[in-house]
Formats: C-alpha cells, sequence, structure tokens
C-alpha cells in the first residue's frame, strides 16, 4: 500500500507517523504538503496530529480550508481512506467528513498521558484484527479532545455501530474517572457511515514498536493493513 501522512504548519507527530507506516509497517509514504493538490496515487491518506495553524480560531478550522484538503474531501467521497489523529481528527469534523466536534477538554487544560481504549467493533479498518471488548493502552495530548455531538447524531452512530474506541480503565469499565476530556459516551474514536473516513484522538503511532515501551498502538496499523489491500483490489 501507498500511504500519504499531510503536512500543515504546525503539525508535530507527521513524521512519527511516516517512521511508523514506513520503518515500522514497511510501507510506502510519501509526505503531502498543505498546498498541494496531488496526492500522489496514494492508497490512504492520514492527517496527523499537531497544532495546525496554531490551532488559530479553533482546532482544525484553518486546516479544514488548506488547498490540499479539496482533493483529501474528494478521495473521501469516492471511498477512498482518511484516517485523523487528534488534530487530524478535528480536521476531519471541520470538514464534515466525520459527526460531531471536538471540544475543549472539561478541565480546560491540556493533557498528556495514557489511556485505556476499549474497541467497540471488529467491522472497521482500523479495527479488523481486534476483538469486541479488547482494551490497549495508547497516549493522548490534546486540549481540544472531547467528541461532543447533538442528540440525534449519538443515536445514529451508537445504531450504525460507528464508534471505534471509548475511553475506559484497565478492565474495560467505562465511567468518567476514566474519561480524560469530558467526551460524549466516553466515545475516543468514530468513523463514517460508509466506514471508510476514521477519526480517533489518542496517538496510536506513539505506541507502535518496542523502543516506547509500548507496542499497543502497532494493532491498528495492523488492522489497516489486514483489511486495506483486500478492499483496494476488490
Amino acid at each position: 500500500m501507498k500511504f500519504g501522512v499531510v503536512v500543515f504548519p504546525g503539525s508535530n507527530c507527521d513524521r512519527d507517523m511516516q517512521h511508523v507506516l514506513q520503518n515500522v509497517m514497511g510501507q510506502k509514504t510519501v509526505m503531502l504538503w498543505h498546498k498541494d493538490h496531488d496526492l500522489q496515487g496514494c492508497d490512504f491518506i492520514v492527517l496527523p496530529g499537531g497544532f495546525s495553524y496554531g490551532d488559530y480560531l479553533r482546532s482544525g478550522a484553518i486546516a479544514r480550508f488548506s488547498p490540499i484538503m479539496q482533493e483529501v474531501m474528494e478521495f473521501a467521497d469516492k471511498g477512498g481512506f482518511v484516517m485523523g489523529i487528534c488534530n487530524g481528527f478535528q480536521i476531519l469534523t471541520e470538514a464534515t467528513l466525520l459527526p460531531g466536534a471536538l471540544l475543549h477538554n472539561d478541565s480546560r487544560k491540556f493533557i498528556c498521558k495514557n489511556t485505556y481504549l476499549r474497541c467497540e467493533t471488529d467491522e472497521s479498518l482500523l479495527t479488523s484484527k481486534m476483538r469486541v471488548g479488547q482494551v490497549i493502552k495508547v497516549p493522548i495530548a490534546h486540549g481540544e479532545g472531547k467528541f461532543f455531538a447533538d442528540e440525534a447524531t449519538i443515536q445514529s452512530i451508537e445504531k450504525n455501530d460507528q464508534v471505534l474506541f471509548r475511553y475506559c480503565d484497565v478492565s474495560g469499565n467505562t465511567g468518567d474517572a476514566f474519561n480524560p476530556n469530558g467526551a460524549t459516551n466516553h466515545i475516543a474514536g468514530v468513523c463514517n457511515s460508509q466506514r471508510n473516513v476514521f477519526g480517533m484522538m489518542p496517538h496510536p503511532e506513539r505506541a507502535s514498536e518496542g523502543i516506547l515501551s509500548n507496542t499497543d498502538g502497532r494493532i491498528i496499523f495492523e488492522s489497516i493493513l489486514n483489511m486495506a489491500e483486500v478492499r483496494i483490489r476488490n
């Protein structure tokens, strides 16, 4: 597979993502500048974490209008695979490629720590090698990570099995004590109804190799490779 990692002014996880995709997972990976209009034939586009455009106005609100986002949106509309991590998730909601919005953490503080995530579905590209209820430990680093949507939207994504992960404790229990940002229904990641666009606040690229003393996030990349090539061929 060929992955493209979009680089915005203020991105700070783009090279981390490139390293994991290219050096850890062994996939061809190119960097896509935010002013470009060419996705270079990529099969999978990643919007990385960071502070695109300094998070001025609202996280992701300016990046959503970057020239390359027109190509990303058209790519997604045609069924192409797109994943946003942290700031990338914020950009995807601003672009309405994913439902909901990411608001300021309830604490109004930037939070950087390990969190536990419970897999909510095995019917997605990101979780195809996981079992429902499986718990992994993945770090977060955000100030605006509270997933929010109106009641009708929440009901819809729950009914349609679009929730990928929920914040939990090490045993998989959910509750306010284990929800780092106040996210509605403890939601840490979602996909669109067509199941080709994915967003999550935690950073699996920061938990994908032994040198970091945590490989829990690697299963997400293994899941992508497990299913994506089959879908692309078909």
